[in-house]
C-alpha cells in the first residue's frame, strides 16, 4: 500500500530536522508539571538515533557551559524510529540510510558512519530510548553520560543500541547499575515514562527532532527546531531574559577534558571557539604524543583522555 508517510530517518541538512509523519498540532502550554528551579525551563525532545541531534550536540555543551546557571535542561524521548513498516518511496529499508548518514555527517562536520544500516541495522529506536527512561529512574547525570555512550556506540563504533547487550555496554561505561537498569527497563515503569513522553510529544505539536523549547517562569515560550547554529539557542534565552549573561568558562583541553570524556574535532572547535581545522590539528597532535585516545572512522574521529 503506497503512502505518502516520510522516513523518519532522513533528515533534512538545510532545516536540521529528522522529521516523523505528521500528527495534528495541539499546542498546550506545560504548566504545573516540573517545578521550575532556574529562571529558564527547557525541554528537549530527542531520540538516540537522530543524526541532527547528534549533529547539535557541540551547541548544547557550549549552551550548558555558558548557561547552565539559568537553564534547567529536561530530555524527552520522541520515538523516531517505531519500526519499518511503511514506504515512503525513497527509504524503503535501512540499507537506504546508510549513504544519506555519512551525507548528513559531512554538513554537521561531526563523525556519524552510515555503514551500520548495512552491517547491523536497528529495527526500532524504541528500545535504547526505553532504556533511557529507566537510566533517568537512577540517576539524571548518569542518564545523560548513558545516552552519549549510546550515541558514540551507534554513530562511530557501528553498534546496534537496540540490542541489550550494547546498552549494557554504554550502562557500564556510565557507571549505573546495568542489574537495575535491565530491571527497569522490563518491569514496564520505563516503557509507560517513554509512552508519557510520545503523548506530551503529540499533544505539542512536536513531529521533529530535535525540538528544543525554552520556557520562562510565566510560560512563554521559545522554539527552536532543528539543527541551529548556536547563536539560535542564545537568542532564545535572550528573548525570555533579556538581561541574562552568559558564564566564562575556561576553554583549555585539560578543563573541557575534565568535563567531558570524549570530544569530537567540531566540539572541540565549538567549545574552545577555535577553527575546525586549527582544532583537528591539537586533537591529533595529541594523540601523537600519546596524550589521547582517538577512535578514527571514514567521517572523523572521536577523542578522550587515555586513563
Amino acid at each position: 500500500m503506497h503512502t505518502n508517510v516520510k522516513n523518519p530517518l532522513i533528515c533534512d541538512p538545510e532545516t536540521g530536522v529528522c522529521e516523523i509523519p505528521t500528527r495534528e498540532h495541539i499546542l498546550e502550554k506545560i504548566e504545573g508539571e516540573k517545578a521550575i528551579t532556574k529562571p529558564i525551563r527547557v525541554i528537549y525532545y530527542t531520540d538516540p538515533i537522530c543524526s541532527s541531534c547528534w549533529g547539535i550536540e557541540p551547541q548544547l555543551r557550549k549552551l550548558k557551559l555558558e548557561y547552565g546557571h539559568l537553564i534547567d535542561f529536561e530530555y524527552r524521548m520522541g520515538g523516531l524510529l517505531r519500526d519499518w513498516n511503511y514506504n515512503d518511496g525513497v527509504i524503503t529499508k535501512p540499507e537506504d540510510v546508510a549513504q544519506h548518514w555519512d551525507d548528513v555527517s559531512y554538513y554537521f562536520q561531526m563523525p556519524i558512519n552510515g555503514d551500520i544500516w548495512l552491517e547491523d541495522p536497528l529495527h526500532s529506536s524504541y528500545p535504547p530510548s526505553i532504556a533511557f527512561k529507566a537510566a533517568q529512574l537512577q540517576d539524571e547525570q548518569k542518564a545523560l553520560l548513558f545516552l552519549r555512550r549510546m550515541r558514540e556506540l551507534l554513530f562511530i563504533e557501528k553498534k546496534n543500541i537496540a540490542k541489550w547487550e550494547h546498552i549494557a555496554m554504554a550502562a557500564v561505561d556510565a557507571q549505573l547499575d546495568v542489574n537495575k537498569l535491565n530491571e527497569d527497563y522490563l518491569n514496564g515503569k520505563a516503557e509507560q515514562n517513554f509512552f508519557e513522553d510520545l503523548e506530551l510529544a503529540r499533544q505539542l505539536g512536536i513531529r521533529g527532532f530535535p525540538t528544543i523549547i525554552f520556557i520562562d517562569e510565566d510560560g512563554i515560550e521559545q522554539n527552536v527546531y532543528g539543527a541551529r547554529p548556536y547563536t539560535d539557542y542564545e537568542i532564545a534565552i535572550k528573548k525570555l531574559l533579556p538581561i541574562s549573561k552568559k558564564m566564562y568558562y575556561d576553554p583549555s583541553l585539560n578543563n573541557l577534558f575534565s568535563l567531558y570524556p570524549s570530544l569530537t574535532v567540531k566540539e572541540y572547535a565549538e567549545l574552545a571557539d577555535t577553527n575546525i581545522i586549527i582544532a583537528k590539528q591539537i586533537l591529533d597532535e595529541l594523540h601523537r604524543t600519546e596524550n589521547l585516545k582517538r577512535i578514527e572512522t571514514k567521517n572523523g574521529n572521536l577523542y578522550s583522555i587515555i586513563l
